[in-house]
């Protein structure tokens, strides 16, 4: 299930470099002495428009939003960056400490956005929304939720054909029977119905 063990010792130190840069437990997935400040981050973009056409500026986001969030000591352990929106698996105490590096993100990405086209002043990003994890199994069924995606919103038949998204970070470093396992003890089944876009280009 964890391969760790026979990895290369170069190979251990830079899962375990990661690892304390994500703020996880060194060898294993995060567990829960409490609930309290495990969050699920939701942002989307201006009327659900496709702004991130590309891996390329996936990434780019994606990064934007790691080294904000690192400044405030916030957790990701869980992400996925498509065209008009993105998810976050966090942990943050208090929650509005999230508040204004993600509005640092969203204003440099917009002006960035603006003048790759020369203008000045379109309103690029929305808002975004949080909602508190409740319990391990709210956890884990998120992190899943957010690792199937790309799938529902009709971007890619399987989840491991979307890059931008932290179910490879978790394949590496504990294995495609791990997130096996986890996909059935945790099913998505109706998560997000009622909140979450509706379809990949609204």
């Amino acid at each position: 299930m964890y391969r760790y063990r026979g990895l290369t010792p170069e190979e251990k130190t830079k899962i375990l470099q990661q690892r304390q840069l994500n703020r996880f437990p060194p060898h294993a997935p995060p567990h829960f002495h409490d609930t309290e400040g495990w969050f699920l981050i939701t942002a989307a973009t201006y009327e659900h428009k496709p702004y991130f056409h590309t891996d390329e500026e996936r990434t780019w986001l994606l990064s934007e939003l790691r080294k904000e969030l690192q400044v405030v000591n916030i957790s990701i352990s869980g992400w996925v960056v498509l065209p008009n929106h993105y998810h976050l698996l966090v942990k943050c105490q208090p929650l509005s400490v999230i508040s204004q590096p993600l509005r640092r993100v969203h204003a440099r990405t917009a002006r960035k956005l603006n003048h790759r086209e020369g203008l000045t002043g379109r309103q690029i990003w929305y808002r975004f929304s949080d909602r508190q994890i409740r319990n391990e199994r709210h956890y884990y069924t998120t992190l899943n939720y957010i690792h199937y995606n790309p799938t529902k919103h009709n971007y890619v038949q399987k989840p491991k054909d979307w890059s931008c998204s932290s179910l490879h970070w978790y394949e590496q470093h504990f294995g495609i029977e791990w997130l096996r396992a986890l996909w059935r003890t945790h099913p998505v089944r109706d998560y997000g119905k009622g909140w979450d876009w509706q379809n990949s280009g609204s």
